[in-house]
């Protein structure tokens, strides 16, 4: 165990130190390209977790608060994700290839007491980082060759911090609200080059953000003691942002560039700062699910978020209301078969539809994907205290060909570690 743990911090260093978010074009539009939900047990499920109960004493739920009935133990989780994106377009038969390894997950959960349970946990919740250069020959006034080039960059990380509560009403009944913190620096930038000109004209746009909103939520679990089965609904809705704000500085100028990248001989022609307390809209999420006792569990859930307006290179971007559909669940073979290390191994499963919230050149940029995991239990770890090694992977499509966009495949790799035991507990003597 103790071998595990210095290996996993190891590890977490790694990440720290390559901690680059890969992500698609499309992060150029607003706040960047968001993460879904970067825990491993959520996202190797589809992203099911509104009615998600575990039955292990191990797991904090933080997407439903409320969903922590089971949860007796302080439970510390380390995880990361690789990101593998392959880009496609019809325009000019393009084709490209992004990678990039990030900390996607910390958290630390404990019990207050038979009935309340907290949580705190850090993620990464969109992410901009990407440098286009497209370039093209046109003619001037003069009918002579001309070389127009056109560079896109963006960059920056918008995180999350929450902290979670979770009340048990009565034994079907619990309730529950999370308190989320978004914070951070995006960037991009839009360069235009001539070859017959000596400057450059670039237009930046720099959103600093600061927003808190909250979420509340509840659930219902009946068990059948008599079979073991249980049926579960939960629902989600996400407040707020009143206590929160986005400034936007935009600034249209011309420039040229010294040894090194630097600016020189700037001359502002448009600049102007605007805010804004609609970065992140209502969403709300219901779920239902089935199963049986430390054996096996299936749900489905669908996800909404409300459309949002943002200031993008001078002017507004419209995103569109969207949804997401989700199933997945988990099988547990047999927990207390010790001859078999297979058969106690957590084995997860998953699908998802999502509408996006983009529309470009009359497309709605949509994305569906499938994951699977697997929780390697270590060796001491039973039913009361399941911890053990998390991985995860999803394989997914987004964008499309159409009207000369892009198609964007990719494959994630997920990779964490959940430490859980009882905590402060009084030894005994003799």
């Amino acid at each position: 165990m103790k071998k595990i743990f210095v290996v996993s911090f190891i590890s977490v260093g790694y990440f720290l130190n390559a901690q680059n978010l890969s992500n698609s074009p499309y992060a150029t539009y607003g706040i960047g390209d968001v993460k879904y939900d970067n825990t491993i047990e959520t996202t190797s499920m589809g992203g099911i977790s509104t009615a998600y109960i575990s039955d292990f004493t191990s797991n904090f739920n933080f997407a439903n608060p409320a969903n922590n009935a089971n949860f007796e133990l302080t439970s510390i989780k380390l995880e990361a994700t690789n990101e593998n994106n392959y880009f496609k377009t019809n325009y000019n038969d393009t084709k490209s290839t992004k990678h990039s390894t990030y900390l996607s997950n910390i958290s630390l959960a404990f019990p207050l007491s038979s009935k309340i349970k907290m949580g705190l946990s850090y993620q990464p919740y969109s992410s901009k980082s990407y440098d286009i250069l497209h370039s093209e020959t046109t003619k001037d006034n003069s009918g002579n060759d001309i070389i127009v080039a056109n560079r896109f960059k963006g960059s920056g990380t918008l995180n999350t911090a929450q902290i979670a509560l979770g009340y048990k009403i009565t034994p079907e009944f619990s309730a529950g609200l999370r308190a989320n913190l978004y914070f951070g620096t995006l960037y991009d930038t839009n360069e235009v080059a001539y070859s017959n000109a000596e400057l450059i004209n670039g237009y930046e746009t720099k959103n600093k953000i600061k927003n808190f909103n909250f979420t509340l939520g509840a659930s219902y679990q009946k068990i059948n003691p008599s079979t073991d089965r249980k049926f579960t609904l939960g629902a989600t809705a996400t407040f707020g942002n009143t206590n929160g704000n986005m400034t936007t500085d935009y600034k249209n100028s011309t420039y040229y560039y010294t040894t090194g990248e630097e600016k020189a001989g700037e001359s502002i022609i448009e600049q102007k700062s605007t805010g804004s307390k609609n970065l992140l809209p209502l969403q709300a999420s219901i779920g239902a699910g089935y199963g049986e006792e430390n054996k096996w569990f299936l749900s489905a859930q669908v996800d909404y978020k409300k459309g949002e307006t943002i200031s993008y290179f001078g002017s507004t971007f419209d995103f569109e209301d969207s949804y997401r559909i989700s199933a997945g669940g988990w099988y547990l073979p047999n927990v207390n078969n010790f001859r078999s290390y297979f058969s106690r191994m957590v084995y997860r499963y998953g699908a998802f539809y999502e509408k996006g919230n983009l529309k470009i050149a009359g497309q709605n940029i949509n994305k569906f994907g499938i994951s699977a995991g697997v929780l390697l239990p270590f060796k001491n770890s039973s039913i009361t205290r399941m911890s053990g090694l998390e991985l995860g992977l999803e394989v997914g499509k987004r964008g499309t060909l159409n009207n000369n966009l892009i198609n964007q495949n990719y494959i994630n790799f997920r990779v964490g570690f959940n430490f859980a035991d009882k905590w402060f507990r009084k030894t005994l003597y003799n």
